[in-house]
């Protein structure tokens, strides 16, 4: 199996801090966030993983390596200077991840999540990993039902982790459902793509109940950080 980490975004919230370094190798618990993800993802099995990069791309060979370090073959999927968000970044990366279902995860998260609760594939065209919703995100994005269907409207709403797994099929017709011009190469949110697949009932989920942080901003990435040092006070940098 293969795997998605999304890691082109500019961090322009997170400024100072990302000037220099691109904000998925940013250090929590004295290792980069995006490490966090590369132990889980080989620990599932996963041998080969994407990253796209825009904004500082060198500095993930330069830090990560190849990937040898965690059992990984890794591949950098460069976007050029300018991040072509989820849904453009994805696309970009499909020749990549090959025909089978992939795991897909934003880089700048970091969570207690177990991978090996995510199904092999989706029973549509996604599975997404969904966490109660944070202070700074209050109203959610999304519905999960009783069936494990995931929806856009109703009660009860929770916010998607940035975790999930996907067909390559959930960007058939992509031009169809994508507002506007999107340039080229395309740059487009994954998000108007999910809401469509929404609507034909192609999307299922499961609710994470655990640990979760979407480190979008300076303090959120302290807090992160001291909380993990103090759980494994003198862990060694990766």
């Amino acid at each position: 199996m293969r795997a998605l980490v999304f890691a082109a975004g500019r961090g322009e919230r997170m400024r100072p801090l990302t000037t220099h370094t691109p904000k998925p190798l940013l250090p929590a618990g004295n290792k980069p966030l995006i490490a966090w993800h590369l132990e889980k993802l080989a620990a599932l099995g996963v041998d080969e993983v994407v990253i796209n990069t825009s904004w500082l791309a060198a500095r993930f060979p330069e830090v990560l390596g190849d990937g040898s370090r965690w059992g990984l073959r890794l591949h950098f999927s460069h976007e050029g200077d300018a991040p072509l968000e989820t849904g453009g970044g994805m696309l970009h990366a499909l020749p990549l991840l090959g025909d089978e279902p992939f795991i897909a995860v934003n880089g700048d998260v970091w969570t207690d999540f177990d991978f090996a609760c995510l199904p092999r594939a989706p029973a549509g065209d996604a599975h997404l990993v969904l966490v109660d919703n944070p202070a700074h995100h209050p109203h959610g994005d999304f519905v999960l039902d009783a069936q494990g269907r995931i929806g856009t409207e109703g009660p009860s709403r929770l916010t998607f982790a940035g975790i999930g797994v996907y067909r390559g099929a959930l960007l058939a017709g992509w031009r169809d459902t994508v507002a506007g011009d999107p340039g080229t190469p395309p740059c487009f949110k994954l998000a108007p793509l999910l809401r469509a697949a929404m609507a034909r009932g192609a999307v299922d989920g499961q609710h994470h109940r655990g640990d979760w942080t979407d480190v979008g901003t300076p303090q959120r990435l302290h807090e992160l950080d001291s909380r993990l040092i103090a759980q494994r006070p003198g862990a060694d940098p990766v």
